[in-house]
């Protein structure tokens, strides 16, 4: 494994070592995490499942039925 240096302004080196005291990690292993996290979303080839794309937009419209198959009306017309 390579070793890089990193220049961060004070008020990011302070977020960095609080998060990564909470989750128990080494900033090392966080900051690890966090680029490969990144780059994976970035990359072409690593766009996932059609879930994995839309997981955060789940639940986040108020105001709906839970689930629209569960009444009939719903579902009138649907398939045609």
């Amino acid at each position: 494994m390579q070793t890089i240096s990193l220049k961060l302004p004070d008020d990011l080196l302070a977020q960095l070592d609080s998060e990564a005291n909470a989750r128990g990690m080494t900033k090392s292993g966080f900051v690890r995490d966090s680029i490969e996290k990144a780059l994976r979303k970035t990359s072409p080839g690593a766009a996932g499942s059609c879930y994995e794309l839309a997981c955060d937009l789940a639940g986040s419209v108020r105001g709906l039925p839970k689930d629209l198959a569960e009444n009939p009306k719903y579902m009138k017309g649907f398939g045609e």
